[in-house]
């Protein structure tokens, strides 16, 4: 099958599955499937571990001062937990932005890893946790096998997991395969920053002190804090930082907390510095951005 009939099916069925403005998910865990109507303002987002393949439209993601386009031509993988700021740039009611996101499973890419006769070659110590890569055939093939499972559910069980291997092993036969195996062997650098992002999930409340994060994934606290940069574009610092705001942005939006309360519950002593740090990333402050996001009818 030609690649623009492949796009053509694959849009077509994303619109067809994809009937709400935002995240759609689907019988199948690891996926979903995105929907945008039109251009949205540049907001800040935390991206989990997750390839995303456009079929329709043109998004962008900001880590840092670093720009990462995504398209149909172009997928984005994301190998930890990043907190980044994302746009839809190309999106029209008539033709909407969709996109099918799929996650990680980072043991089952390491059991892959055991089976390939040809490894992929290591990945840098500078390599980002955000990449993209042109789209071949094989892949969208791979892809495109898995969302016509949807139609048959009683599939699924089955068929559903041979159909992700198969999108992995082609993942990690491409050009991002050294990514992915710095993520998946357990002494790559991606893989120790992923376990102190993971650290960081689950303390993000309390105070930080760089020596015991360093411990907790083997390293030396200046290793830890290059290396840590060089995936995420921030420090560890910076990075709890805002997993704080977009907890208590959650919590405020999903929950109902009051802002006081909120703050208070992701480790803020002082309101007004919660207040100030707020508007800082998200662009208003706790209350009215909140307001505006219950109008819009969804959290970014």
């Amino acid at each position: 099958m030609p690649t623009d009939a492949r796009h053509k099916e694959l849009s077509d069925r994303v619109a067809r599955l994809a009937i709400q403005e935002g995240v759609n998910e689907t019988g199948f865990g690891a996926l979903a499937m995105m929907r945008g109507s039109r251009p949205s303002i540049a907001m800040p987002v935390v991206y989990q571990p997750s390839v995303c393949i456009v079929v329709q439209g043109r998004k962008r993601a900001l880590l840092g001062e670093e720009v990462f386009h995504y398209d149909p031509l172009n997928y984005l993988v994301v190998s930890v937990t990043l907190p980044v700021v994302g746009q839809i740039l190309e999106a029209t009611p008539e033709h909407p932005y969709l996109c099918i996101r799929l996650q990680l499973d980072v043991e089952e890419i390491g059991r892959m890893l055991l089976e390939l006769r040809q490894r992929p070659a290591l990945a840098s110590s500078a390599d980002r946790g955000l990449f993209v890569a042109r789209v071949n055939e094989s892949l969208l093939d791979a892809v495109l096998r898995l969302v016509r499972l949807l139609d048959t559910p009683a599939d699924l069980p089955v068929l559903g997991p041979i159909a992700l291997r198969e999108i992995y092993y082609r993942l990690l036969t491409g050009e991002l395969g050294h990514r992915l195996m710095d993520l998946a062997e357990g002494g790559g650098n991606t893989h120790r920053i992923g376990r102190a992002i993971d650290w960081l999930k689950q303390h993000y409340a309390a105070p930080l002190r760089i020596e015991d994060l360093a411990s907790a994934v083997h390293m030396s606290p200046s290793a830890l804090h290059h290396r840590f940069k060089a995936v995420s574009g921030l420090s560890p610092l910076q990075f709890q930082k805002q997993l704080r705001l977009h907890e208590a942005r959650r919590l405020m939006f999903a929950d109902g907390l009051e802002c006081a309360a909120a703050a208070h519950r992701v480790g803020y002593e002082s309101p007004s510095q919660f207040s100030r740090e707020y508007r800082r990333l998200f662009g208003a402050p706790p209350r009215q951005e909140i307001a505006k996001l219950k109008e819009a009818g969804q959290a970014a």
